[in-house]
């Protein structure tokens, strides 16, 4: 009878062993999607101040806690979706495409603005029932300085890593005082790509990043057309999407193209209901494009809200789904690398001037930058989770304390 394997044994006798155990996977292999999911809900839920707020929260969670990206990648990932549409949804595109794929970036765009369209969408129904806006501007006053604070936050750990030669530190500066004259994020993102083009760039090894898979086939985008009058339905979704194809500069950038369609020419709204509308959309957490869910509530209600949204997003999502399918193969050329080296420290310049384009509206006394400094204190310091800090700074807010 054989001896067991954990018996004596003789000289020159090779005992078979048990294969090596294998090694932990990293956390961006162990997430599931639903986990991504739910973290994208989470931050929809929370993102009040919208654009590099909302970067500030998924860095945050995506970068410094899950490790799911590099602060370089996630730091492309902005980048690229500066160019048509909001950059806060193209992130989250870009973030759940590099880890599940093409579903995965619907998916997760879809997730992080899920709240922000419930929300708007009962408002919208409120608003227009009893015409008046819920009393809750006291409460989001107590946000801006914390808002400042989470981006601060965000520019200093994205910054770290790239601000390591002087002429990083100049593209910085100069997309710093670009965003804060109100330039084109879009123009400074291509010059400080060419300027990284026209530099020598050492390559250097990166850790491997998992590449989410490839879609097959393109999904069809389909307006609901079961759901409320065809011609209404079909006049909206094609408004919202011409809207969509000149949606640059993100944020506020809309607000005048919106206006000059839905007041101007259309007259779905009168000038005092865009007012509003807007005024609606800085209440909610996420981006001010859900502006675009208030005008087509008021058009066509709640099927109007959902094709309004998704139109004026598709364009945006179709380029982002081309450049993320695009970017793992041209990733390690070494033109788009030293395009990629110029473009990481503009986007932390462009970061750095939303704080300063927002300082003075956020932080509005001394009470204010006493808030902001104490948010920056326990967000870097003591790595408190933002909503617990955004808690803080909105009860103090609806108490009166600010500004």
């Amino acid at each position: 009878m054989a001896k067991d394997a954990r018996g004596p044994r003789t000289p020159g006798h090779k005992v078979s062993r048990p294969p090596p155990a294998p090694s932990a996977l990293p956390d961006s292999e162990r997430i599931s999607l639903v986990r991504l999911l739910a973290a994208f809900l989470k931050i929809g839920s929370i993102g009040f101040g919208g654009g590099m707020a909302v970067i500030a929260l998924m860095e945050r969670e995506f970068v410094q806690k899950r490790k799911l990206l590099s602060a370089e990648e996630f730091l492309h990932g902005v980048g690229l979706g500066q160019i048509l549409g909001s950059f806060a949804v193209n992130a989250a595109f870009f973030i759940g495409y590099r880890l599940f794929g093409a579903v995965g970036g619907i998916l997760s765009a879809s997730a992080f603005l899920v709240p922000s369209l419930a929300l708007v969408t009962a408002l919208s129904h409120f608003y227009f029932r009893y015409h008046s806006i819920p009393a809750l501007q006291g409460a989001v006053l107590g946000l801006g300085p914390v808002v400042i604070a989470l981006i601060l936050d965000a520019a200093w750990v994205l910054g770290r890593p790239v601000l390591r030669s002087p002429v990083a530190v100049c593209i910085a500066v100069g997309a710093l005082a670009a965003g804060a004259l109100k330039a084109n994020t879009v123009w400074v993102i291509l010059a400080a790509g060419t300027v990284g083009l026209l530099l020598p760039h050492a390559r250097r090894p990166r850790p491997g990043t998992p590449s989410g898979p490839s879609a097959r086939t393109l999904a069809a985008i389909a307006i609901p057309a079961a759901i409320g009058p065809l011609s209404l339905l079909a006049t909206t979704a094609m408004t919202f999407l011409k809207m969509g194809l000149v949606f640059f500069g993100g944020g506020f950038a809309l607000v005048p193209v919106l206006h000059h369609r839905l007041v101007t020419e259309l007259r779905w709204l009168n000038p005092r209901e865009f007012l509003d509308g807007v005024a609606i959309s800085n209440l909610t957490p996420g981006p001010i494009a859900v502006l675009a869910t208030f005008a087509g509530y008021h058009v066509a209600g709640v099927a109007g809200a959902l094709v309004a949204t998704a139109a004026l997003m598709a364009p945006a999502m179709g380029l982002m789904w081309v450049m993320s399918g695009q970017y793992q193969r041209y990733r390690g050329d070494p033109r788009a690398e030293r395009f990629l080296a110029g473009v990481n420290p503009a986007v932390t310049g462009l970061i750095l001037s939303a704080a300063v384009l927002l300082e003075g509206s956020a932080i509005g006394s001394w009470r204010g930058w006493i808030l902001c400094g104490a948010s920056l204190l326990l967000l870097r310091k003591f790595r408190w989770h933002p909503a617990f800090v955004l808690a803080i700074g909105s009860v103090a807010g609806y108490a009166g304390m600010l500004p």
